[in-house]
């Protein structure tokens, strides 16, 4: 039964995929086709975001009332929601209030099946289970473009996408009683401690180092596929088109490392895990950074990749044995809802600082990054071994 729902929790990682990336494969066309400026996206993005880490923040509330298998099937339906509707969207307007249903369905989801795997599953799987997020991140793009040559392509690329995920939706409902088997299993081995507040879990030992680590990682991953194309081009003099290409590079550096990593997981605990992958992307900033040669710095962003690669997952997976599984889905949504604030923040920002300072000191601001990562993430090693001794409230 638990390989059955890991293969359905596989297609719902595609699925996870599958529309970070359509609005800006699609928007070229969309700004156009409802007459709005090219700069809007922004405002759509920030308000699925938004929805995102609302959704995270809240979302060891939902998963204490309803499960993990009805929340997530429940957030799929929202995505899929979302998604079809914005095939009928008559204005930008419609865009932006479908974004809600997109925004809080992706966070409640991500954070349930996250901490459902690091419970039941072993490290391999997070691994894998992100590598498929980062097919359906690829797939989602790439199902669009299969319609933008034709009129209102956009549309009906979202709608294929929407229907995927609606297909998905009705499997996840199907598979309840296969969730309900394990959330009751994990109510009698546990002290459901899902609706601890905030604040305690806030003063578990370990719990704010463990914060800044997830934001910190999430900043560098986002903020260098952002801003490394940009970054190349300004200050090596690579062609916009070849930089375009080695940024994709680096995303498959990450999907591929995640691929590998599964395997490298059933050597090495998560703590290991994690020092290698920083100690590998803190070797591409660096190279990044040295003035060398084009194919150096082209094996530093493939290297910022690798080591980006295992770090999320590993940090995800050991949540319940930093904090305990009872813990673990509390932890787990503020960890996420963390995680999100610094992928939606910080890449801007970044390109505010790079207007007064030029394009030359993003290498020191993923450095500066991963060195605060590397130390919190030190310090919750350190101090969660005393975690298990702590009561709390429930």
């Amino acid at each position: 039964m638990l390989k059955l729902l890991l293969i359905i929790i596989y297609l719902a990682f595609i699925s996870l995929g599958l529309p970070d990336a359509i609005l800006g494969s699609a928007w070229p066309m969309i700004h156009q086709d409802l007459d709005v400026s090219i700069s809007s996206a922004g405002i759509a993005t920030m308000i699925v975001a938004g929805g995102t880490i609302i959704s995270s923040f809240f979302s060891s509330k939902l998963i204490s009332r309803f499960g993990t298998g009805k929340v997530t099937a429940f957030s799929v339906s929202l995505t899929a929601a979302g998604l079809l509707g914005i095939y009928f969207s008559p204005s930008f307007i419609w865009i932006c209030l479908l974004g809600i249903p997109l925004g809080l369905g992706a966070g409640a989801v991500d954070s349930a099946l996250n901490n459902f795997v690091a419970i039941h599953y072993e490290a391999k799987h997070m691994n894998w289970l992100h590598c498929f997020w980062g097919i359906g991140a690829t797939s989602g793009p790439f199902i669009m473009s299969l319609y933008l040559l034709k009129e209102n392509g956009w549309r009906m690329g979202y709608a294929t996408i929407g229907i995927i995920q609606a297909v998905l939706a009705i499997s996840l409902f199907i598979s309840l009683p296969l969730w309900k088997k394990f959330e009751v299993k994990d109510s009698e081995d546990e002290n459901n401690c899902s609706d601890v507040k905030v604040s305690m879990l806030l003063k578990l030992p370990g719990a704010k180092p463990a914060l800044i680590s997830f934001f910190c990682y999430c900043s560098v991953e986002l903020t260098a596929g952002l801003w490394v194309s940009s970054y190349l081009v300004v200050k090596t003099g690579l062609s916009a088109e070849l930089a375009a290409k080695w940024v994709s590079l680096y995303y498959l550096g990450i999907t591929v490392g995640r691929f590998l990593a599964g395997f490298l997981a059933m050597k090495l605990n998560n703590k290991q895990m994690i020092r290698i992958g920083q100690i590998i992307a803190i070797s591409g900033v660096i190279l990044l950074a040295i003035p060398l040669p084009n194919n150096m710095q082209l094996a530093g962003i493939i290297l910022i990749g690798l080591g980006c690669a295992p770090i999320y997952p590993a940090m995800l997976h050991e949540t319940p044995n930093r904090f305990g599984k009872e813990l673990s889905q509390g932890i787990m949504g503020i960890q996420m809802a963390t995680a999100y604030v610094g992928s939606t923040f910080v890449p801007p920002l970044f390109g505010m600082l790079s207007k007064f300072s030029g394009f030359g000191i993003l290498p020191v601001f993923l450095l500066i990054l991963l060195i605060l990562m590397v130390v919190t993430s030190e310090r919750v090693s350190k101090v969660c071994s005393d975690n298990k001794n702590i009561k709390v409230e429930c």
